[in-house]
Order: C-alpha cells, then structure tokens, then sequence
C-alpha cells in the first residue's frame, strides 16, 4: 500500500448519488427491523456490547452443546462459542423437518433448458441423510475432505449439506475451472473423494465437467482421491474408471442414512474456498461452523427481512462464497424457499430472468451489479414483458453499484415500491458487513450505508488514523466478528500476512483486519466503498479510484458499461484507458469517445480525461460476473494478454477488444 496521500474527489453524479431514498412506508410497516421496533439505544447496546449481540444471535440456532465462552481473541486467532458443539445440517434441516416446514418447499430449481424440481424441507433432509450416508460408505469421516465440482443443481447443494452432516470439510470448486486448477484445489486440500456430473448445460451447450475431472486425475496428479462420485445430468456418455468412479443414483440407492448427525466443534472447519487470486497459488479461505452459521444466519434474516412466504433468489453460483452464504446456508437456517436456476442468465432470449421470476413468484432478487448493467444495456422493453409484481425487495452483492445502474434496478425492475439493499462484503468475511436495513435505513444509491449490528468498521491512512468525512481511505474491520475466516488452509503465515499487518491500531498497536478495499465515508457516517486498492490511477499525483471514471462514463446515455485501467505515461505517470460497451442502437464513433471524455471531465474534473477509450462488445469477466480488470491492465499496458484465464468465462471478450479511432 501506498502512503501518498489520496486527493479527495468528489463521486461522479455525486449532488445524485446522495439522494435519499427512504424505505417505501408499506414495506417499512411490515418490516422485521423499522422505526417503531428498533431505537437508537438498540443499536448503541451492540455497539457497546458485541459479545452479547452475537450470543444472542447464536440463540437462535441448535447446538448440541452450549458454550463456555463467546470469544477468545489472540489477534489475529479468533475462536467464537469456546466449547459450543452443533451441526449445521441440524440448524439448516432437521429442525424444519420436525415442524410444519417439513412439507414448505426448501429448493425450487429450474434448469436451462426449462425442467421445474421442488425439494421439501422433508424430502431434502432425507436426500441429505442418503447422500451422507454414501460418503461414509465411501470411508469418508469427520475431518476429512471432499471436493465438489458440479453444475448448479440440486445435487450440489445436497452434496454440500451430506459433507456438513458427516463433519467432512467440503471445497466446492466452481464449475468454471480447468483441469489444473481443480487439480491444484484437490491437492492443496487433500481430497479424499471428488462430486461431479456428466455435464452441465450452459448457453444451449454441454459443459463436461467430468471430462474436466479426468484430466485433473489423471496420471495420478491428485493421489488422495480415492473415488469419484458423477451425477448423471446430462446423459451423455461419459468414461467411468472402474473402481474408482461410481454414479450418484447407485450410490444412494444403497446407502444407509445417516439419521444422526455428527456433532463437531464450534470451531471445526465447515469449509475451505479457494479465492482465484491475481498471481501466485490460489488461497484456500477456511471458514468455521459455528461463527460462520451465526453470521449467515442473522444476516439473512434482517438484511432481507425474510419472511416465511418469501421465494428468495441469489443468482449466484454455490462455487462462490455468496452461494455458499446466501443461497444455502443463510436461507436454509431460516426456513426459506430457495430458487436456483441453472444457466446463463440470458438464454435462450435476453428476458430469461424475468421470466423466471414472474413464473415463479420470487420476491427477493439478489444479484451482481454487472448483471443490472447487462440487463440495461439489453433495453426495458424485455423487463417490462412480464409481471414482476412479486418482487418486494432487491439485493446487490459482488462489487459497487453505480449510482445509475441502482437507479434503473430500483425504478425499471423494483417499480420504485422495492428497497435495494446493496450490500458489502468478501470471500473473507463470510457474511454480509454492510448494508441497509430495508425497513429502515434510507438508501443512497452507490453507497452500501452503515456497518451491520455487532461490527466495528471505518475508514482510515494506512497509520491508523481516521479519515475525515468524504476523504478516500482503506476499508478495516477493527474488531473481530464470528463468521471472519480463520485462516488460509496449510498456509497460516499467508492468512496474517495478507489482512493482518498493513494497517494497525494507532493508539494500541493492535493489528486491525484489512479488506484491501479502498472507501469513503461521508457526513451520515455512510460508506462508499470504491473497489480494490489496487484498483487505483495516479494520474499526475491525484490518485483516483477506476470505479469512480466507470461510474462517469456510465453516466452518458450510450453507456452500458465501463472499465477503467491505468497504464504507465512518462509524464502523468499513469494514463487512464478505458473500455466502454455501448447500449444496443449506439455506435461507436471519435465524436462519441470525445463526448465521454468531456463527460468525465465535467463529473470529476480535467485530470480524469481519459487517454484512451476502447470500445469493446463485452468485457472480460468471471462466471460469477466480476470484471476481469488484470487482464485490461495487460492489454491496456502491452497489448497482449499473458496471466492466467481459467476463470474467464468468454475468451472471445478479449480477442474481440480494439482501440478507437483517435
């Protein structure tokens, strides 16, 4: 990190940007958390208090035994609910299915090419109690580990919950990944046993996960596999290694269930994912039971004010930490109808989406800012088609919001009746730490508000010291919180050195957590969180972040999306170079790269012209949809792309960029 001090500009549409948008009164007169049931007091009380906030947050789960003590913290070493013993699947299922949720769908799945599943809260605990019983058969035990790499159906999520059951650490490794690096996750944790399918559908096409599988195992690259577990999705033929490889239908129909769960320590390793990272090995970010399942579990209750009749969708994948908390976990220790769906979000027509909304009567929509931005570009005509009365809330998660993206997501998709909750959090955090409270918090769009209950955040110089109102800084977490991660898996070194050296208490020395972000904090105590630190242009000593250009540059009518990178300039010391996606109907013309270059100018001011706007068709993402900003640098700075690409989606996105005319 940088200790050049940080030029505080304003955020672009910034006289917008700090609008309020208070909670719809309807919404907040039915809302868990609103004005007239909770007071300021309620909030000063966690803030005075966490331990006691968080224990009773654990309350509200089932725990075979009970714990000793709420924290024991030797920085950075956190272990949360000392002696506390449970399950998860026991909070997630077995209790449900004691209740009248035993016959309330828990997963409504559709796959791409159009099949309806529903599993009951009854019919997935005993599919859960199958598959577990499956994997002890397999010799699986608690302590073990078990890869899984699958298609989002509802064999993952069984996968996941039967791993859980057993005390086996499961690592889902998304179904993007190449063979070297699956193989790299299987070996970096030891797994004993790998859960995969035939295929996958995506885009009308067969993806071949277990063609994927083979080829990581191959020559015995990976030697504590033992076997291979396939669900047969797809049906087309697949090469099955005797003895090794076995279908999860015949497993199943002969395994005895595992009606008793096993009971693990509150600290035992639920599970290890692997952040894709820019350069170097990938880190396995371990994540505990107890902690993890309070802070998912709370988080989900009030930041999405779930209520029984809700039909939930996370459109994320369960091979990313959001699928993880909020499409299992979370939901699942509530008691919520979960809907997953399979494909790509605009196949085989661009309202693929809402379609599967109005179908289905979702009512709470949580999804990645690049995929509004993409539904913008495709045009509101495809939106409005279908009845999305069913919506009440809206969610965003993954990476900051524009202001204008959250606008066409809360007025074009919510009808203006729907809250947006853009929400804050990582991989690391295992639970969301900032966000509005629907019923409650009046929303500024491009900011995710405050820091939650039970959480201690701001934003400060790299010494410590708290920065001033609207002074751009790094993103810290001051004090531990019980779904943080507990370390990085046979790497601890790695885990203090990466988030727990950089930035320390001023007045104690004590090392604080550091998100690696860059944020704001604004006069309402408000955070606007402005991307990766390094995702920073110096342009002639005025440092700024690339979030803030993409968000001027999206400002401009012809806009879809935008991503901006620096590359090195002998007298500026970087450039800016961008590359834009123009709404469908718009070309790309040298009198339209000169109307975005003044639009920058005009929202943030004369050093942020861009040098150079590329157009592009697409730009380089992840499955998950995050920007792919590494390789732009690349192309940006030598024209060529050399790092890794095994989590891109589309390698066309980048033989398909060009420079403008200029």
């Amino acid at each position: 990190m940088s200790t050049t001090a940080r030029t505080t500009a304003p955020a672009p549409g910034a006289a917008k940007a700090r609008d309020l948008f208070p909670p719809p009164p309807a919404f907040a007169a039915r809302a868990r958390i609103n004005p007239s049931s909770w007071t300021a007091q309620r909030l000063d009380d966690a803030a005075a208090d966490p331990l006691g906030y968080w224990e009773a947050a654990a309350d509200a789960l089932e725990w075979r035994t009970r714990w000793t003590k709420v924290l024991d913290w030797q920085a950075p070493r956190a272990k949360w609910f000392v002696g506390g013993t449970l399950n998860a699947t026991e909070s997630c299922l077995d209790r449900h299915a004691r209740t009248w949720r035993r016959t309330k769908a828990a997963l409504i799945w559709e796959g791409e090419p159009g099949e309806v599943r529903t599993l009951t809260y009854g019919q997935l605990h005993d599919e859960v109690c199958r598959f577990a019983g499956a994997l002890r058969a397999l010799g699986l035990d608690k302590g073990d580990r078990a890869a899984i790499y699958l298609p989002l159906v509802p064999e993952a999520v069984i996968a996941m919950l039967a791993c859980a059951r057993l005390g086996v650490t499961h690592s889902v490794v998304f179904g993007g990944f190449s063979a070297e690096a699956l193989g790299s996750r299987i070996n970096d944790a030891s797994c004993k046993v790998v859960i995969t399918a035939d295929g996958g559908a995506r885009r009308g096409q067969v993806v071949r996960l277990k063609e994927t599988v083979d080829k990581a195992l191959a020559d015995g690259a990976c030697p504590t596999v033992t076997n291979v577990v396939v669900v047969r999705r797809t049906g087309h033929e697949v090469q099955m290694a005797p003895g090794r490889d076995l279908w999860w239908h015949d497993v199943t129909r002969e395994a005895q269930p595992v009606t008793e769960a096993v009971a693990v320590d509150a600290e035992h390793p639920l599970y290890i994912l692997y952040t894709s990272g820019t350069t170097g090995k990938p880190k396995g970010v371990v994540h505990s039971t107890g902690g993890y399942l309070v802070g998912v579990a709370r988080t989900m209750r009030w930041v999405f004010d779930l209520k029984d009749e809700d039909i939930f969708w996370c459109s994320a994948d369960v091979g990313w930490v959001t699928g993880h908390s909020y499409v299992v976990y979370g939901p699942l220790a509530n008691g919520a109808t979960v809907f997953l769906y399979e494909g790509a979000p605009t196949y085989p027509g661009p309202d693929r989406f809402w379609s599967m909304i109005a179908r289905h009567k979702i009512s709470i929509l949580y999804t990645a800012p690049t995929a509004i931005r993409t539904f913008m570009r495709l045009g509101d005509q495809h939106v409005k088609r279908h009845d999305l009365s069913s919506l009440r809330l809206l969610g965003s998660v993954g990476e900051p919001i524009n202001p204008e993206a959250w606008r066409w997501y809360h007025q074009t998709v919510g009808g203006a009746r729907c809250p947006v909750v853009d929400t804050w959090w990582q991989t690391e955090t295992g639970a969301i730490m900032a966000s509005p409270f629907p019923g409650m918090t009046p929303q500024k769009p491009g900011s995710c508000t405050k820091p939650l209950p039970g959480l201690a955040m701001d934003v400060v110089h790299q010494d410590g010291s708290r920065c001033a109102d609207d002074e751009q800084g790094f993103l810290v977490i001051q004090a531990p919180w019980p779904s943080m991660m507990r370390t990085v898996w046979g790497d601890d070194e790695r885990f203090r050195q990466t988030y727990w050296v950089q930035v320390k208490d001023p007045a104690t020395g004590a090392p604080w957590y550091f998100t690696g972000d860059g944020a704001r904090r604004d006069k309402d105590g408000y955070l606007w969180v402005i991307g990766r630190v390094d995702d920073v242009v110096n342009v002639a000593g005025h440092r700024l972040g690339t979030a803030e250009v993409e968000s001027a540059l999206v400002l401009h009518s012809a806009v879809a999306e935008a991503a901006v990178v620096g590359r090195p300039d002998e007298v500026k010391g970087q450039g800016i170079v961008a590359f834009v996606t123009l709404k469908d109907g718009r070309q790309p013309s040298e009198a339209l790269v000169e109307e975005l270059k003044r639009q920058v100018v005009g929202e943030i001011g004369s050093f942020a012209r861009p040098d150079d706007i590329r157009w592009a068709n697409a730009l380089p993402k992840t499955r998950s949809g995050k920007i792919m900003r590494r390789l732009l640098r690349e192309l940006a700075t030598t024209g060529r792309v050399t790092g890794d690409m095994t989590s891109l989606e589309d390698f066309g996105a980048i033989a398909a960029l060009r420079p403008s005319e200029e």
